[in-house]
């Protein structure tokens, strides 16, 4: 069997998987006379700053006003180093990575930019600045999860081909996605930092708005665990002690539940009888959920 390509780690040219062809860079001479710049073997053009824009369906909306200023002072004394990736669009450019350095380079007072242009789609276009932030660890895990959203509806694509393009595990991104259920204030919530991502999985098995509002509220200002939150969302559910996780009681079945939760993307109780028995619970929210759920274990109608 053919293995999956990675998108992470190829650094800028490698970002897209070649389908039909890799992106094209269209080498143009720099615009002053004499020696030519170039980067990674490519040569450069000089444009205006004015001329370049940002991708509009950018997957970053938030940028550190400190980190840029950093940025700024130190490409006033070097310059900028690494060019900006842009494909031309209209009488412009738009980027297609690189709109930190661009900001940057806008706080410095930098007039012209060194750009590689490139020849790609839209679709393109967002799945570079995708995956480059995601190389850098930049996005929030909101932004991820609108950012696959937005792959998903504006191109058709199936969560395994999202996960294809970005270099992830399938239940990764499902499990990324599944943040967009909950209620847009504790997005936020999640967008800030307040909440982590498994403070969230906590929240999305608790079925009731008022409770996992309660639920909310205890973890802000309790400061509890990912495990003490799903303690309470178990206790908010109302459910029986006897079908509670094992934890406590033997590290080896807690650490196996924790592997289902992460291959399935959803709520899991195992309980064991004795040495060599037990039993395993998976939930599900919905119909949707439960042939997501169906599809990871490889169960097919």
């Amino acid at each position: 069997m053919q293995s999956k390509k990675r998108a992470l780690g190829k650094g800028l040219g490698a970002l897209l998987p070649p389908k039909p062809s890799a992106p094209t860079v269209v080498a143009v001479p720099v615009e002053a006379a004499g020696q030519a710049e170039t980067f990674d073997g490519e040569r450069l053009r000089r444009v205006p700053l004015e001329l370049v824009k940002p991708n509009p369906n950018q997957p970053r909306g938030r940028f550190d006003e400190d980190s840029l200023k950093e940025l700024a002072e130190s490409i006033k004394h070097q310059g900028l180093i690494q060019p900006v990736a842009v494909a031309k669009r209209g009488d412009g450019f738009m980027i297609v990575a690189g709109e930190r350095r661009w900001r940057a380079a806008g706080l410095a007072g930098i007039k012209t930019i060194p750009v590689i242009e490139l020849t790609v789609t839209d679709q393109e276009v967002l799945e570079y600045a995708l995956v480059e932030n995601l190389q850098r660890e930049n996005l929030n895990p909101m932004e991820e999860a609108r950012a696959y959203k937005a792959l998903m509806e504006s191109f058709g694509l199936s969560q395994e081909e999202v996960a294809d393009r970005v270099g992830k595990g399938r239940p990764t991104v499902a499990n990324v996605l599944r943040l967009l259920k909950l209620p847009h204030s504790m997005q936020k919530d999640v967008e800030e930092g307040l909440l982590s991502p498994g403070h969230a999985r906590a929240l999305l098995s608790v079925e009731n708005a008022n409770d996992q509002i309660k639920l909310r509220e205890g973890i802000v200002a309790n400061g509890w665990s990912v495990r003490e939150a799903e303690r309470h969302a178990l206790a908010l559910q109302k459910r029986p002690a006897k079908s509670r996780p094992t934890e406590g009681k033997d590290p080896n079945v807690e650490r196996l539940r924790e592997q289902i939760v992460e291959a399935l993307s959803c709520r899991v109780d195992v309980r064991a009888f004795g040495t060599n028995r037990g039993k395993i619970e998976i939930h599900y929210d919905s119909l949707d959920d439960l042939d997501r759920i169906l599809a990871a274990l490889g169960i097919t109608g």
